[in-house]
């Protein structure tokens, strides 16, 4: 199991969890204080919040699929539990709220999907939990990169709390690679450098991003998932890219 909690990451708000379960397992979790968004990336699972239960949610065998995850909305407080029908991964996100809304299956029809980019930096976006729909402090979201091109690009960050320009957002990338042998790249830094990380990302593994620039290259050969988790203050995503990179998207 690979788990980010805010303690373990010095943060305030993101919480992330991946499980693997076998075909009969029960996950269980739920937390005063803390709203969670459960995806399964793969599988099919019966999903239980509270007296509610929303069954056969997932069916995806890969998360390359050209399909929307089962997803679940669950209020802060509320308990939940997850019950594989076959082999399932889980990924649990979570953040601070209230307790307020009520427990929702997350229907593939409202995850927006875009077409983001042009060229070598052309990704593919699937709107899982955006600021568009109802939750207190999650946003979530899933990405897929052709091998290649650069996501995240121009770098681009969101740790700066300036009404109308920019919002403070912890995030977390959960990156898988296909085929899984394959890695990519991706750098953290700030514009003072006080922060500036250079990492080869393979499959499985989790980044991290408490302040700074972000972006991510996926080498030729090799695609690129990644399951991101932001929340902060305000639930808003407004980023500012780093204007030494900005002429890219000006040009275009």
């Amino acid at each position: 199991m690979l788990e980010v909690t805010p303690q373990s990451a010095g943060w305030g708000h993101v919480g992330f969890k991946v499980q693997e379960l076998a075909a009969g397992a029960v996950a269980r979790g739920g937390e005063a204080g803390r709203e969670a968004c459960l995806v399964i990336l793969t599988g099919t699972a019966d999903v239980g919040v509270g007296g509610e239960t929303f069954p056969g949610l997932g069916g995806r065998n890969s998360v390359f699929q050209d399909a929307a995850p089962g997803a679940v909305y669950v209020p802060a407080g509320a308990s939940w539990t997850v019950t594989a029908k076959g082999p399932v991964e889980l990924a649990v996100c979570t953040a601070p709220g209230s307790g307020q809304g009520a427990p929702r299956r997350i229907e593939a029809a409202k995850m927006s999907q875009e077409l983001r980019g042009a060229g070598t930096n052309t990704r593919h976006v699937r709107n899982i939990l955006p600021e568009t729909e109802p939750a207190e402090s999650l946003l979530v979201v899933e990405v897929i990169t052709p091998g290649g091109n650069w996501s995240s690009y121009p770098p681009h960050k969101h740790d700066t709390a300036t009404a109308g320009e920019e919002t403070a957002l912890e995030e977390t990338y959960y990156h898988r690679l296909n085929p899984p042998q394959g890695f990519a790249f991706q750098r953290v830094y700030t514009d003072d450098r006080s922060l500036d990380q250079t990492m080869a990302v393979e499959d499985g593994d989790v980044v991290m991003v408490p302040r700074g620039y972000h972006p991510v290259g996926a080498p030729h050969g090799y695609d690129l998932y990644y399951l991101n988790v932001m929340a902060g203050p305000k639930r808003q995503w407004i980023f500012r890219n780093d204007p030494a990179h900005d002429w890219i998207v000006r040009k275009g």
